[in-house]
């Protein structure tokens, strides 16, 4: 089993690893010839199933296993992948291999760095070597990241070229195909809505505001939460670009609401039966309605909600799919275009 390759993105693969992070303890990371799966199952809260394409984050991949298509699955703690790739913000060039430590596997990160000294002294070669501490544990999950520095100075006269090679590495468990055969990812009906959001930042903002002032509004009004959950925020929205976002508690109600946003056309090619499939879909029906009938209304836990849009991070083209009806019933949907080829990744 082998898995190496250079990374081409590291800000995107930060910004993943950040997003994924707020959402869980460890991930379902798979990956095999032809794409990369990430998936975070917490005890409560959202789950995330995404999927990128290889080259959203990497170059010169290698994979090799004995399972169907070169599979191999990983589990991953995120605060420590997250906290490798930081160390890799301002790096010239970063790599990442599966290896082993002590028969003990891990991710190993390779980071390299290169900086202009000044310096008057003679032209030469120094290096020096030393490990680094073991990463303070995060408090979540315990792990920790243990590696090494090479460091290297060329000296030409005129100044000092220093280089420097970090490596972290980072502990997980190689899972088997058994061991993930009874993960699927949850199917859902087609949506009553689907609709491209507004600007995730400025729609965790206000989120988040809302929130703060319903829990408020809530403890002065001498009222608990039930099993210790945040109060619920109403999201709505139609197939006319409206996207209603407010809260309601017994002394509050207060609402946000945009206009003219976009309602993607669905893709024959891509709805069971074609043309007359779209023309029977729920959005298609919802379309035809008028007033408050024509609003899909999901109510979701807005501490939850708030963490789901840190997906914000990794930009793209965001899509929200709504039911007509429920409690906590929503996709949230990232179609983050590819670097080569116009390919798409989702998250």
């Amino acid at each position: 089993m082998r898995f190496k390759s250079s990374i081409r993105n590291v800000s995107t693969f930060i910004k993943l690893a950040a997003s994924l992070n707020s959402l869980g303890k460890v991930a379902w990371i798979r990956l095999d010839n032809d794409q990369i799966r990430c998936t975070v199952i917490p005890e409560q809260g959202s789950q995330v199933w995404a999927v990128l394409s290889i080259e959203t984050i990497f170059d010169d991949y290698s994979i090799q296993s004995a399972a169907p298509n070169n599979t191999i699955n990983l589990e991953v703690p995120l605060a420590s992948l997250h906290r490798a790739l930081r160390s890799a913000q301002a790096a010239s060039s970063a790599s990442i291999r599966l290896t082993k430590k002590d028969s003990k596997p891990l991710l190993s990160l390779t980071i390299l760095t290169s900086t202009h000294v000044a310096s008057s002294g003679r032209a030469g070669l120094e290096s020096r070597s030393f490990p680094t501490a073991p990463g303070d544990p995060d408090g979540e999950d315990g792990a920790s990241n243990e590696g090494a520095i090479d460091e290297y100075s060329y000296n030409f006269g005129g100044g000092t070229q220093r280089e420097t090679t970090i490596t972290q590495d980072i502990p997980i468990r190689v899972l088997s195909a058994a061991q993930v055969e009874g993960i699927h990812e949850p199917r859902c009906r087609d949506p009553d809505v689907h609709i491209l959001l507004p600007s995730l930042l400025q729609l965790k903002s206000i989120s988040e505001r809302f929130t703060k002032l319903a829990m408020s509004s809530t403890q002065k009004a001498n009222v608990g939460f039930q099993g210790g959950a945040g109060p619920r925020l109403e999201i709505a929205a139609n197939m006319h670009g409206g996207l209603r976002v407010g809260i309601r508690t017994e002394g509050l109600r207060i609402e946000s609401k945009w206009e003219g946003l976009s309602n993607p056309e669905l893709d024959a090619a891509n709805v069971e039966g074609g043309e007359e499939g779209i023309r029977q879909h729920p959005s298609t029906k919802m379309k035809a309605k008028e007033g408050e009938d024509g609003w899909a209304v999901v109510r979701v836990e807005g501490r939850d909600w708030g963490r789901v849009l840190g997906v914000g991070r990794l930009g793209g083209r965001v899509i929200a799919c709504k039911w007509k009806r429920g409690l906590h019933d929503g996709v949230l949907g990232i179609m983050d275009k590819g670097p080569r080829n116009g390919r798409e990744s989702d998250c």
